[in-house]
């Protein structure tokens, strides 16, 4: 046994111990991980190479934090409410489009905030409601809850293992947009038409319109809007107009959040603020933990045994090995999986286009938030339909998330030949 694999087991066996045994938080869980890993590999405590860890990944923690600052402020304005009435108002007559609009809507915190745990727990707690409302039972309605919260993590614009992915070989964050379009919209279609298509045929919109909370929309009229599609506009205003400057992601949204101070309901910025940090905190200890795991991997030589191993696999036994152990892990962090395995198998396929592969590897890696004991999209879309226990919520969503894996794939082995049709430079 070499000694790379000793230091790796010893990491993973701290990291299991800390989760499982010890009910540590997972950020805690990592750090202590990556201290023993160091002492194996006999360098000690390097405080430096923690601390520098720590920092791997401040790009995104800012992300996150900002997002989520606009998402509370979307949300306590009213804009979320009034956008899930007016989708429902317009669209009642079409079941079929205005479930692809509701599932948008689910999507869309965590394609802002690149969590799924932002999307399950904001816009779909929302819309449970209205889905149950709607006739679809409350299994079914946490499934498209939970499926809408993974997808919504990897859409474009923010997705954040596909940052962490392209970090670990510097590749910039350019370019993602469609391939990423194209990998989670359709399966976000298939998602909630086989969930709920069958039991919204013969929708009875006046049932549904006494409870849906219309006060926003008629009090502040179109203004409510004007926060989101700001921050759209802003997103977009880059890449069209090139000599307009690059405001990047997060001043985007406290300007998004700063408008939205004025659109709707009154906000307490400090509370909303603070509520906003704490909501986010355990994703942002974990990606500070995944970069001290990193780093130390890096430096006891862990990180380069994983990658020769990975590259060593026969072609096959790669995609196999890619489609099992990425959501294994993940089921310790969608975020570490990304990072850890995320990396080694993308280079294992640098004959393919790499961002388009970088990108399949991601949607893979988000499965990591239905993988027990965590399963943070399953638990919380449980949690949100009021049923206790989310093992059913799991098996339901085996069928999409099979469907995810393969489709994912697919993109890979045909990345060279699709890279010019969607790759946009």
């Amino acid at each position: 046994m070499s000694h790379e694999l000793i230091i790796f087991l010893a990491m993973v066996v701290t990291f299991a111990a800390g989760c499982f045994a010890l009910k540590l938080p997972v950020s805690i869980s990592m750090v202590l991980s990556a201290v023993i890993g160091a002492l194996v590999g006999g360098q000690g405590i390097p405080l430096r190479h923690l601390v520098e860890g720590t920092f791997s990944y401040v790009d995104t923690v800012l992300v996150i934090t900002c997002a989520m600052i606009f998402m509370k402020v979307v949300q306590e304005s009213g804009a979320l409410d009034a956008l899930a009435s007016l989708i429902i108002e317009k669209f009642h007559k079409v079941p079929a489009l205005l479930l692809c609009l509701i599932m948008l809507v689910i999507m869309f915190p965590g394609m802002i905030t690149g969590s799924s745990t932002a999307a399950v727990l904001s816009a779909g707690s929302i819309m449970a409601p209205v889905l149950m409302l709607m006739g679809i039972p409350a299994l079914e309605t946490a499934s498209i809850i939970a499926m809408g919260g993974l997808l919504g993590m990897i859409a474009p614009p923010v997705n954040i293992p596909a940052m962490i992915i392209g970090g670990g070989i510097d590749i910039p964050y350019v370019g993602f947009e469609l391939p990423l379009t194209l990998l989670t919209f359709p399966l976000a279609i298939f998602t909630v038409l086989l969930f709920g298509y069958k039991y919204v045929k013969k929708l009875d919109y006046e049932a549904i319109k006494l409870k849906l909370n219309n006060e926003p929309r008629e009090k502040y009229g179109f203004r409510i809007f004007i926060p989101i599609l700001l921050a759209l506009v802003l997103m977009v205003l880059n890449k069209a107009v090139p000599s307009f400057p690059s405001l990047g992601m997060p001043l985007i949204f406290l300007i998004g959040a700063a408008v939205g101070l004025f659109t709707g309901n009154k906000i307490k910025v400090v509370t909303v603020c603070k509520d906003a940090v704490q909501s986010v905190l355990p994703v942002l200890g974990i990606l500070m933990g995944v970069g001290m795991f990193i780093q130390v991997m890096t430096l006891t030589g862990v990180r380069g045994f994983i990658v020769t191993s990975c590259l060593s696999l026969p072609n096959g036994l790669l995609y196999v090995a890619m489609a099992v152990a990425i959501p294994l892990f993940g089921a310790v962090s969608s975020y570490g999986a990304a990072s850890v395995l995320g990396v080694p198998f993308l280079l294992a396929f640098m004959s393919s286009n790499q961002i388009i592969t970088a990108s399949a590897i991601s949607l893979i890696a988000a499965l990591g938030d239905m993988m027990p004991p965590t399963a943070l999209a399953g638990i919380f879309a449980a949690q949100v339909v009021g049923m206790k226990k989310y093992t059913p919520v799991l098996k339901k969503c085996l069928i999409p998330a099979l469907v995810l894996i393969v489709w994912a794939i697919l993109f890979i082995i045909f990345a060279n030949q699709l890279a010019p049709f969607i790759v946009l430079k």
